[in-house]
């Protein structure tokens, strides 16, 4: 006769079930740890790196500097032209008597800037971009507008960021996915050992009519809790691990220009990543383990 579902009973049999086997809980547990805190330190890895490439797009500029026989009203006319490129999302005119002031700026000092006159350097558009990744054409297009003599754009700063951060996200994704295989591998065989042990009472109960449910639930039970236990001890762990590397960069004066997202900011979603990442390598971990187990 099937037995209806009874939750205490399942929690019962799944807590007495990890104890009973505690050294190979313990191991799945520590497993299950490990493999999150890499996916997790390799994920916020990603996630600075695409918060600092956004700051990148937001400050960072190309000069479109304006050939110097136009006069400024005539660079000033270039200026619409620019703005309906594609990728650009701003454009600054900067007159050759504000380039001069400051370039002058730090330079009080220098007696030799005293007498410079504002015909040494020339009108320029200062353009932002909204996509880092896109620079390159932006920065030729801008060139084939009329009246821009050339342009200067840190092409290799910008692929450096892009190439450090579609790097970190690849091997996030790989990781991931290699960690995950491992972690399910560690649940079913500590799951294993325990319907292994338990191998008689299966088979018992299965010729008393007890259903597969039934008997899978105990087990289910004791996944989502080493699921469950590694993941809140991972998020924790993390998070320790995130702020000692947040202070040390801010302390770092080498590392002054790095920022870092605010754990705290993020604290919602890595729980539940990381709780759900746990429950599903848990569960499914559970169920593949015992599956041949209940065919008897």
């Amino acid at each position: 006769m099937a037995r209806k579902f009874d939750a205490g009973y399942y929690f019962s049999e799944g807590f007495h079930s990890i104890f009973t086997h505690g050294f190979m809980s313990f191991a799945a547990v520590c497993m299950i740890v490990a493999c999150l805190l890499i996916m997790g330190s390799f994920s916020l890895l990603a996630v600075n790196l695409d918060h600092m490439l956004g700051d990148l797009e937001a400050e960072n500029e190309m000069l479109a500097y304006i050939d110097e026989n136009y006069t400024e009203e005539q660079a000033r006319s270039i200026q619409p032209e620019i703005e309906t490129l594609p990728n650009v999302t701003k454009v600054t005119f900067v007159s050759r008597e504000e380039a001069l002031e400051d370039y002058k700026e730090g330079r009080e000092n220098n007696p030799l800037l005293d007498d410079l006159p504002d015909e040494v350097l020339r009108d320029r558009f200062r353009i932002h971009v909204e996509n880092l990744e896109q620079m390159e054409q932006t920065e030729a297009a801008v060139e084939q507008v009329t009246g821009v003599a050339n342009v200067r754009a840190a092409i290799d700063i910008a692929n450096g960021f892009v190439l450090a951060r579609n790097i970190a996200t690849g091997v996030a994704v790989v990781l991931i996915g290699i960690l995950l295989v491992v972690s399910l591998f560690i649940i079913a065989n500590t799951i294993k050992l325990a319907t292994f042990y338990r191998r008689e009472e299966i088979a018992i109960m299965k010729m008393c009519g007890a259903t597969d449910a039934f008997i899978q639930w105990p087990f289910v039970v004791e996944g989502l809790i080493l699921g469950l236990t590694g993941a809140l001890l991972a998020f924790f762990a993390q998070w320790g691990i995130y702020q000692m590397v947040a202070k040390l960069i801010i302390q770092g004066n080498g590392l002054s220009l790095v920022t870092m997202v605010s754990y705290t900011s993020m604290i919602r979603y890595i729980l539940a990543i990381f709780c759900g990442t746990g429950a599903l390598i848990g569960v499914c971990g559970s169920l593949l383990a015992i599956r041949k187990f209940l065919q008897v």
